[in-house]
């Protein structure tokens, strides 16, 4: 029995997926390249392992994807798991309290860099599919894509993906990537934002100036940059990019009532950042915020000294990376373009202005009312007992719209993390619960769709 199976294997499945976390596979560093790799070849091993056929490296510009596959039989449905087993950068490191590639458990949660997002995920389906094929056998056939640069903005995924149609053909795409309400209340996402990032240089004189001699006289890059960034919104919390907004549909008051359905809590949202009080756009909740409108937040800037004791100097050079959440219509070309333009405008004289894009990704809605949204729904019910809430992420998965355009399939947000994973953040970790309850999960999926495509 499968039941039988998880059980007396539970211990194993984690010892796999703490070896997984010690790999430290960053790839937005250079310095980790044979680490991402050699994650790489853990997965492909653990695919074999798990029952898989043809588990093997395909080579791309960048670091590899990992494919494997169950043909079961042609008649059946098939499922492509899509997960990523790059990670984000941990620094800083001294904010963590255990070392991030030392996989810790305290209280029922395993903190580590990646045990959410998204190797602890990604890890769900592979024993899920070892479990599956062990007992009960598999209902549908099924294809597993592991891509190592999701962090980095998938750069070479879409000419894997449309190089490989025949090799990816499936029914649906199925993904770990995203998170439930909470442990009581399981949540299926519906959609995500999409994403423009670019890096922003502001230049002054031609050297670091002496801030005694020169203070005053000449433009201070940091100053300038700072106040540049800080126009980017008005007193609402509006972005004041002209033409930012244009494409924007709002959401009626009957879609925006049956999002505020989802059990929130303004105080323990509060008290679990350790903040005073929330802010963003006015007219919207904060889960609106941060899921059904557009944003834009630095998250990084730099320039000067910032070594220790003083050093007065007017630098010649200040830096900031930024990101534009998107919504439904906005597209990360015309952002970019439309970011870059104002931008560059606003810039004061005697400084000049560079504009860096780095990466993006479409926003995606899908279908509530598909076969395939029904049976990871119908797999909830079954492993929770109650139905889960439908709900938008606030985060982006560019190659979502990716494999809706090169594969003309659907994808189905199946993801089982918690807002509090501190995803990005030092001391990232996912619980003990979350990971086993999505192996307990993920073989509803594939009985209800089985059932459901008949």
């Amino acid at each position: 029995m499968l039941t039988d199976f998880l059980a007396e294997n539970k211990q194993r499945f984690l010892d796999e997926l703490l070896e997984l976390l010690r790999i430290p596979s960053v790839s937005a560093d250079s310095s980790f390249k044979n680490d991402v790799r050699r994650a790489a070849e853990f997965v492909r091993d653990k695919l074999t392992a798990a029952g898989l056929d043809d588990a093997q490296l395909h080579e791309t510009a960048g670091h590899p994807i990992v494919f494997a596959q169950k043909l079961v039989d042609p008649a059946r449905p098939t499922v492509l798991v899509y997960g990523h087993y790059d990670v984000q950068p941990a620094d800083p490191y001294e904010l963590w309290k255990t070392p991030p590639f030392e996989p810790t458990i305290r209280n029922e949660r395993i903190y580590a860099r990646g045990a959410c997002d998204d190797k602890g995920q990604f890890y769900m389906h592979i024993k899920a599919l070892e479990a599956m094929l062990a007992t009960d056998g598999l209902p549908c056939n099924v294809k597993v894509m592991i891509e190592g640069e999701e962090e980095v903005g998938s750069d070479h995924l879409g000419t894997f993906v449309a190089g490989n149609r025949e090799l990816l053909k499936a029914d649906v795409i199925l993904i770990s990537d995203t998170s439930i309400i909470s442990n009581e209340t399981p949540s299926l996402e519906t959609g995500l934002r999409g994403l423009s990032y670019v890096e922003v240089e502001v230049t002054g004189a031609n050297r670091d100036l002496h801030s005694g001699v020169y203070g005053g006289g000449v433009a201070n890059p940091i100053n300038v940059l700072a106040k540049m960034i800080a126009s980017l919104h008005d007193d609402q919390g509006r972005i004041t990019i002209p033409g930012f907004y244009d494409k924007v549909v709002d959401l009626s008051e009957a879609e925006r009532a049956e999002l505020a359905k989802a059990p929130f809590s303004l105080d323990e949202y509060k008290q679990d950042l350790g903040i005073s009080d929330v802010m963003g756009e006015s007219g919207y909740s904060t889960n609106e915020r941060t899921s059904i409108r557009p944003t834009l937040d630095a998250n990084g800037i730099w320039g000067g000294y910032t070594g220790e004791g003083a050093k007065t100097v007017l630098p010649s050079k200040a830096s900031a990376k930024i990101s534009m959440r998107l919504v439904p219509n906005q597209t990360p070309e015309e952002i970019t373009d439309l970011f870059t333009r104002h931008f560059t405008a606003i810039a004061p004289a005697g400084v000049t202005v560079k504009v860096m894009p780095h990466h993006g990704g479409l926003p995606y809605v899908t279908p509530v009312d598909s076969v395939e949204f029904e049976a990871a729904s119908r797999a909830f019910e079954d492993a929770w007992g109650k139905k889960p809430i439908p709900t938008r992420g606030g985060g982006s998965i560019p190659i979502v719209a990716l494999f809706e355009r090169e594969l003309g399939i659907k994808s189905i947000l199946m993801g089982f993390g918690l807002d509090t994973d501190a995803l990005h953040s030092p001391n990232e970790s996912y619980g003990l619960f979350n990971f086993y309850k999505g192996i307990e999960t993920i073989p509803y999926f594939y009985k209800n769709y089985a059932e459901l495509k008949q």
